[in-house]
């Protein structure tokens, strides 16, 4: 049974992961190849601060999304464009726990005011996130 979440007032939501940050990643890269949704881009934060000689815990943001259901998202709406392709945060806080986080569907409906019969097409990073964190 998935832990719960914990929702931010800023329309964030995190979840506790099982794994390290490295095998978080690795289940969520092969979930969305599963799914046929485009790995746009990983940024690994961490790594970067380490080349200019800083340290931080691991943490990387996968940027990722279907044109297929994007794009009707962004001709409902066309500022989500702003939040799109859709992110996931995995990041280990300083007691050694790793969350992923991420926009809530629901914050981004509001924000960008996007019909109700359009939420699915962003509300799937419940269930990749969930499956992630396993």
């Amino acid at each position: 049974m998935p832990q719960p979440a914990q929702a931010s007032s800023r329309g964030i939501i995190s979840r506790p992961s099982n794994h390290s940050v490295d095998d978080t990643v690795a289940k969520l890269k092969a979930i969305l190849q599963s799914k046929g949704v485009i790995l746009f881009a990983m940024v690994d934060h961490s790594g970067e601060a380490e080349k200019v000689g800083m340290k931080m815990p691991p943490t990387k943001l996968l940027i990722f999304g279907s044109p297929k259901a994007g794009t009707p998202l962004m001709l409902a709406s066309p500022t989500i464009a702003i939040d799109l392709p859709l992110k996931v945060l995995v990041a280990e806080d300083a007691a050694g726990k790793v969350w992923l986080s991420y926009n809530s569907p629901e914050y981004l409906q509001q924000r960008h005011n996007l019909p109700a019969e359009l939420l699915p097409n962003i509300a799937v990073v419940d269930t990749l996130v969930i499956h992630a964190a396993e």
